[in-house]
C-alpha cells in the first residue's frame, strides 16, 4: 500500500468526546491540520492514514469480526461454496472487501457516498472490487436502481458505517431491499444505538427489520476499537438471513425518526 510521510498526533484533552467528536492533528510537509476522525474524505486523501489511525493505533477489529462471523454461519449452513455476490455498503478504501475476497465470491461491488473512498480503494487495494459506485442510497435514480438490481446481490455487508450520520436508516433499508431473499446480511452497529437512549432511529428500525424481515443467526457484542482516550467502544456484530423485502419502508422510517 502506498504511504507518505506524516506525523499523527493525538490531542491532549480531558474532555470525554463522543466517537464522532474525536479529532487528531496530522503534520505533513511542514504543515499541520486538525482532522475529525469521521471526516473520511480528508483521511482517505492521505495514503496510509486510515489504517494507521484506526487499525494500528486504535486497534479496530470489526472487519475481522464481522467477516469471520459470516464465514462461521455459512459453514454451519453448508453454504461455503455458494458463490457470494456481495454488496459492500460503505466500502471505504476496501478493507472489508479484501476480507470478503478470502471467501468464495463471484462478485464484490463496493458502494460509498464519497468519491474519496472510491479513489482510495483503487489506490490502496486495486482489483478487490469488480465494480465500485459513488452513490447516495437515499436518492437513487432509475438507472442506478436498475444497475444495482442487475447485480443480483445475495449478500449485504456493512461494517462500521451505521449511525453517526454516515448512513441514514433509509439508506440501510434500501440496501437491504437490493439483496435476494434468503441472502446473507452481515453488519455491525454501536451498542448504544440499540438502547432506549438511541437518537439515530436505528433501534426502532432494526428492531422491526429483525422482527419481520431478517432471521438473526448470530449477535455478538465486542470491542470495535479504542477511543482516543483508550476506552473500549463496543459494538454489536449481527449476521442473519434475509426473509423478505421490507415493503412498508415509509412506515418503518417514520417509526424510527427521532428528529
Amino acid at each position: 500500500m502506498e504511504s507518505c510521510n506524516y506525523e499523527l498526533i493525538f490531542p491532549k484533552t480531558k474532555d470525554e468526546l463522543d466517537q464522532d467528536q474525536e479529532w487528531v492533528i496530522v503534520k505533513e510537509e511542514g504543515c499541520q491540520k486538525k482532522i475529525m476522525v469521521h471526516d473520511y474524505d480528508e483521511i482517505y486523501k492521505i495514503p496510509g492514514l486510515y489504517e494507521d489511525l484506526f487499525y494500528k493505533r486504535l486497534g479496530c477489529d470489526s472487519p475481522n469480526v464481522v467477516c469471520e462471523m459470516l464465514a462461521e454461519e455459512m459453514k454451519k449452513a453448508d453454504e461455503t461454496d455458494v458463490g457470494l455476490r456481495v454488496f459492500d455498503f460503505g466500502a471505504g478504501n476496501g478493507i472489508v472487501g479484501e476480507r470478503i475476497r478470502e471467501m468464495d465470491c463471484d462478485l464484490v461491488v463496493g458502494v460509498d457516498i464519497i468519491p474519496e473512498a472510491k479513489d482510495a480503494a483503487r489506490r490502496d487495494r486495486p482489483g478487490i472490487y469488480d465494480d465500485y459506485h459513488v452513490a447516495d442510497l437515499t436518492d437513487l435514480n432509475d438507472q442506478e436502481k436498475r444497475q444495482f438490481r442487475d447485480y443480483n446481490f445475495n449478500t449485504l455487508v456493512t461494517v462500521a458505517a451505521l449511525g453517526f450520520n454516515d448512513i441514514p436508516t433509509v439508506a440501510f433499508l434500501n440496501a437491504f431491499n437490493l439483496i435476494d431473499e434468503d441472502g446473507w446480511v452481515a453488519f455491525n452497529i454501536r451498542d448504544k444505538f440499540l438502547t432506549e437512549n438511541d437518537h439515530t432511529g436505528y433501534r426502532q428500525v432494526l428492531s422491526q427489520v429483525m422482527d419481520d424481515s431478517l432471521d438473526i443467526l448470530q449477535d455478538r457484542r465486542y470491542c470495535h476499537r479504542r477511543s482516543l482516550s483508550g476506552d473500549e467502544l463496543c459494538y454489536h456484530a449481527i449476521v442473519g438471513k434475509k426473509v423478505n423485502d421490507i415493503d412498508n419502508l415509509s412506515d418503518i422510517i417514520l417509526s424510527g425518526d427521532t428528529d
